[in-house]
């Protein structure tokens, strides 16, 4: 039957059905070998804009193995990794946080003897223009970017909820105000893209839940899409939007949260073949 519709109206369906949603990252036919051991095979992986996408697995699967190599701290034996349109396989950590990836880490990385707000103003050091020469002699320009840079990292302190804190040594904060004050290191480097490695790991169920909340203010305020690795099944099933499944360094499974709770391979990974029921929910 002949389609009787406008050219516009013909346009306008073929636009909204074939035009890709973009992507803030993405990595294409990932392996990575050490010696004869494949710790990483073949692996597809994106993460939309905007988007809040969960990396998982059972110990051993090569999620941190993956992680590293979308940070370019290990660089693939094949495939190649995508920030937006810019090709960043191989490229060194700093160069690809300079580009707009920032990440937490596992273990609280802070330093110690400097305050909140010192080590927020880290965070901001690829993006500053101030060489040697005009620290040392504190130029008008040198001045105004100092004064810009504290104001942005009381900025983010305040988004993060410890802006009352921002002259205490790190060292003296909580564990909850530390993960939060991660979290505003990374913002300063305004990312495109926020890994958060194990966020919650440490955290009681009420710290957990009010965190869940955060990653969503974060990604709603911000515009930063987000990658989480996670091993508290419950924040996973609040927070993604997607998520993506590795056991034993293969992609096993990918979708929503729902479709991936009740996955019997996901399943099979976590629980062995004789588990069938438990995973993934809350208790």
């Amino acid at each position: 039957m002949t389609d009787t519709r406008d050219a516009d109206t013909r346009d306008a369906d073929t636009t909204d059905t074939d035009t890709p949603a973009p992507l803030a990252m993405s990595a294409s036919g990932i392996t990575i070998r050490f010696g004869g051991l494949v710790a990483i095979g073949n692996v597809d992986f994106t993460i939309p804009e905007r988007g809040i996408v969960s990396l998982i697995g059972p110990n051993g699967a090569g999620k941190t193995t993956f992680f590293n190599v979308l940070t370019g701290l290990y660089r693939p034996s094949n495939g190649r990794v995508l920030l937006g349109s810019k090709d960043v396989t191989g490229m060194s950590p700093h160069k690809v946080a300079s580009l707009g990836l920032a990440r937490t880490f596992q273990n609280i990385r802070l330093f110690n003897l400097m305050t909140a707000e010192e080590n927020v103003l880290v965070g901001m050091h690829s993006r500053m223009r101030s060489g040697i020469v005009r620290t040392v002699l504190r130029t008008p320009g040198q001045r105004r970017e100092e004064r810009e840079g504290r104001e942005f990292a009381r900025e983010l302190l305040e988004f993060v909820g410890i802006g009352a804190v921002a002259q205490e040594l790190s060292r003296n904060l909580s564990y909850g105000d530390q993960r939060r004050l991660e979290v505003a290191r990374a913002l300063a480097l305004r990312p495109r893209v926020l890994l958060l490695d194990e966020p919650t790991a440490g955290m009681n169920p009420q710290e957990s839940a009010r965190f869940v909340e955060f990653v969503h203010r974060v990604r709603d305020e911000r515009g930063v899409s987000i990658l989480l690795i996670e091993h508290d099944m419950s924040v996973v099933m609040r927070v993604s939007e997607r998520v993506t499944v590795l056991d034993r360094g293969e992609k096993i499974a990918e979708g929503p949260p729902e479709e991936i709770k009740s996955d019997e391979r996901v399943i099979e990974a976590y629980l062995g073949k004789t588990g069938t029921h438990g995973y993934g929910e809350d208790e």
